[in-house]
């Protein structure tokens, strides 16, 4: 059987050289549908390997749960790899950080009072056994020394930026071999974070995006012999809401990959093709002060979040022909867009008011954080009654991460946690009116300390002063939207479902732009497309063809605020926002 051997000299592939030229692409960020044309791309490259990480929290959505369908159905996506020829570089984590929502950790964790995650802390530990079992039995026959793709697979993910406990890597490592793992493993980090994030008899790679003969210098230093291969090779960058659209030019980019080649050195480029944080899967960061990543996760990729080819494609095409056998078949154009066109969404249903038809309420004397009410995405809807007239003051002691106040079901602010806001002042009409309190998780943080990020309204919550004897929570995941009870728009104020219609004749690739929009969600045919928020950069939302059909096709949005306009358009081009000079 095929085995990739870690020689002093480099890889060998059954005997002969081998260098990995490897692009980032993850199937869970792409329509099913879609794989195999991005796939087709990345051979096109003149790539032979493919790279993708395993989003633990979507395959296992709650404990002793393991999905394997429609667009996490793995084997398939490993099927369609093999068909084109390419090689796996397989990155299950457990942690893959990716800018993804809790850096792919299940939010069920976080229930566990205490754990200590990306540790060895049994309870994590007993949960990532679980987990290994249940993703790595029905990939064995995938591992390259059964025949399969995957020629390698990663412990853990730059867990020198995080930690030092090589028990903890020596741990994974364990599980992983005990799960059938019989490729060889690596790890990948930062050049400063390189000797802390290693493990003894594991292949070290780098994770860079500039300065790669320095880079490569620090790896060979702790590295005497072996491959040199840097596992990210970071060719643009990921945004964040009210911020500016993150792009890096094809030229500087390219240039940078030539000196890695050049150096002898393997890569996986990060990223060939980006795709979109679709639903509520997006992650965040917070360095002191929390900062939400867009929906797009175009990353000014090889391919643009619709799988066409870059310029940035064809000058890393260029380069990589210098250095390796490059396929001599033409490589496709854009891919056909959708007419541009306006759409009406001429009924709407009430969120406050139909909170009942989309989650049970749970009552107790305190606020229950998402966690605690077995809730992973979406939003929670807290309620009580005020006792008394007068001025009141809302107190909160965390919110995650961002809450908007209701009173009697009339907006009387919002408190985010990205402004540090804690506290909202406003008049009570009388004993009896009805607090309201609706939370939105935002994403939660998927990097560095703050990975441990319970959502809802947290610590102690007080009107006045006082803590309130009866609080009841809902939660919101909106997973499904079939139960809302739609009736002929009219003017609402606060959050609510809008819809509408629009026919087809042929799908293909667009974009939904919601101008006169302040925040929200949308859906098409029931499809969670992401989030949009007026705040920028992004105004546009990736619209997958496969998502659509001939004929009549239904559009949903969930606008937080209040709606100022029933009409959103489809768009052929998308709006990423302004770039920094």
């Amino acid at each position: 059987m095929p085995r990739l051997e870690i020689a002093d000299e480099g890889f060998r592939l059954d005997g002969r050289p081998l260098r990995i030229l490897s692009g980032g692409l993850h199937y869970f960020r792409i329509h099913p549908e879609q794989w195999a044309d991005r796939l087709r791309k990345a051979r096109l490259l003149g790539l032979n390997t493919v790279e993708t990480y395993v989003p633990w929290n979507l395959h296992a959505p709650a404990p002793g749960e393991f999905r394997l369908d429609g667009g996490l159905d793995l084997p398939r996506f490993l099927d369609l790899a093999a068909a084109e020829g390419l090689h796996v570089l397989l990155r299950p984590g457990p942690y893959i950080c990716a800018e993804w929502e809790g850096g792919g950790l299940p939010a069920w964790l976080l229930a566990e009072r205490g754990i200590g995650l990306r540790s060895r802390d049994p309870r994590f530990l007993a949960a990532v056994d679980g987990y290994l079992a249940a993703l790595l039995s029905p990939l064995k026959p995938y591992l390259a020394t059964a025949g399969g793709p995957v020629i390698a697979v990663q412990l853990e993910n730059e867990y020198g930026a995080f930690g030092e406990d090589t028990g903890y890597l020596a741990e994974l490592a364990r599980l992983l071999r005990g799960h059938g793992v019989d490729v060889p493993l690596f790890t990948c980090d930062q050049p400063a974070d390189l000797s802390r994030g290693g493990l003894d008899g594991v292949l070290r790679t780098v994770n860079l995006g500039s300065r790669a003969e320095a880079g490569l210098a620090e790896l060979r230093g702790l590295q005497p012999a072996g491959p040199l291969m840097c596992s990210e090779f970071w060719i643009g960058w990921f945004d964040r809401w009210g911020a500016v659209h993150t792009t890096r030019g094809p030229a500087d980019a390219a240039g940078e990959l030539d000196r890695l080649l050049a150096a002898g050195a393997s890569v996986n480029i990060y990223l060939l093709h980006g795709g979109t944080n679709f639903g509520f899967t997006n992650g965040a960061n917070d360095k002191g002060t929390y900062r939400p990543t867009v929906t797009s996760y175009d990353y000014d990729a090889l391919l643009d979040e619709a799988g066409d080819p870059t310029p940035k494609y064809h000058a890393f095409r260029e380069v990589i022909a210098r250095h390796a056998p490059v396929p001599a078949e033409p490589v496709p154009g854009p891919a056909p867009k959708l007419t541009p066109a306006s759409v009406e969404l001429d009924s709407c249903a009430a969120l406050l008011t139909q909170a009942p038809r989309l989650g049970e309420a749970v009552d107790a004397d305190r606020p229950l954080s998402m966690e605690q009410l077995g809730q992973s995405f979406g939003f929670v809807l807290y309620e009580t009654v005020l006792a008394a007239a007068g001025p009141t003051v809302l107190r909160v002691g965390q919110v995650r991460d961002r809450a908007q106040v209701f009173l009697d079901g009339q907006p009387v602010g919002v408190l985010e946690r990205e402004n540090h806001e804690h506290a909202l002042a406003f008049a009570s009409p009388g004993p009896g009116a009805r607090l309201a309190v609706l939370v939105e998780n935002q994403g939660r943080v998927n990097y560095g300390a703050g990975i441990h990020d319970c959502k809802g309204l947290l610590g102690r919550v007080t009107l006045n002063g006082q803590e309130p004897a009866a609080w009841r929570s809902r939660p919101l995941p909106l997973a499904c939207l079939d139960a809302l009870a739609f009736a002929p728009a009219t003017p609402l104020v606060g959050p609510a479902f809008h819809r509408g219609s629009f026919e087809l004749a042929r799908p293909a690739d667009g974009y939904l732009a919601l101008p006169g929009w302040t925040k929200g969600l949308a859906w098409v045919n029931g499809f969670p497309l992401g989030r949009y928020w007026s705040r920028g950069p992004q105004a546009t939302l990736y619209l997958p063809a496969p998502v659509l059909r001939p004929g009549r096709n239904e559009l949903t949005v969930l606008e937080l605020h209040t709606a100022t306009t029933r009409t959103v358009e489809l768009r052929d081009r998308p709006d990423l926002g302004a770039t920094q000079d």
